[in-house]
């Protein structure tokens, strides 16, 4: 059985939005963060070294790392599913979006987050932080016009994957700035897989992810 570690308020959610839109088998053992610190139980270490989530396990065998355990879980279960055959031109866009999501979007939204706890003390960083942010944003806004997911029809990993990325703009005021991250965010929020996900992992606030 598949076994997903699942910290509350973290990007785990995603691997349970996967593992529902497959209709996979797995169960969740659930974590809970610090309530002062916001940081995951020292449980988690027993699982992976680095103690954070999301990690899954099956068959004896762990995996870390949101790009590594979608395409894992994808190549192991997905039955063609949820991504594109591998040596087309069309899989190579999706594995570059697939890493994408974490390798380079997630950076300037992740010194927005924290650096903007600092006040004032923040004031140099934030000319920087807002350019890079326009450029990656305006990039996934440019990618998605005219369609309904990164690669176009058709759900795949990489959505899912940088469904963080769109997500987190509506908590800090900035999603009617870019109206096709905010359908494409609509639109996979609407899917049965996701709700049912939602509902499995608990609430989950994406500021604090």
């Amino acid at each position: 059985m598949l076994t997903v570690h699942h910290l509350n308020d973290s990007r785990s959610q995603r691997i349970l939005w996967l593992l529902e839109e497959l209709g996979v088998p797995y169960e969740i053992k659930h974590y809970a963060r610090d309530a002062t610190t916001r940081l995951a139980p020292p449980e988690l270490i027993a699982v992976h070294p680095l103690g954070k989530s999301p990690v899954i396990t099956e068959d004896g065998r762990t995996v870390h790392e949101s790009g590594a355990i979608i395409d894992y879980i994808i190549r192991r279960h997905g039955a063609g599913r949820m991504a594109p055959a591998i040596g087309t031109d069309a899989y190579e866009t999706y594995n570059q979006w697939l890493h994408y999501a974490e390798g380079s979007a997630m950076l300037p939204l992740m010194l927005f987050m924290y650096v903007g706890r600092l006040g004032e003390a923040a004031a140099p960083l934030q000319p920087r932080i807002e350019s890079e942010l326009a450029n990656h944003l305006g990039y996934v806004e440019k990618a998605l016009a005219g369609r309904d997911y990164i690669l176009g029809a058709e759900l795949t990993g990489a959505d899912i994957n940088l469904s963080f990325v769109g997500e987190v703009l509506g908590p800090f005021g900035r999603m009617a700035q870019y109206p096709n991250i905010k359908a494409w965010v609509q639109r996979f929020q609407a899917r049965p897989a996701y709700k049912a996900a939602l509902e499995k992992g608990g609430a989950y606030s994406y500021g604090s992810a």
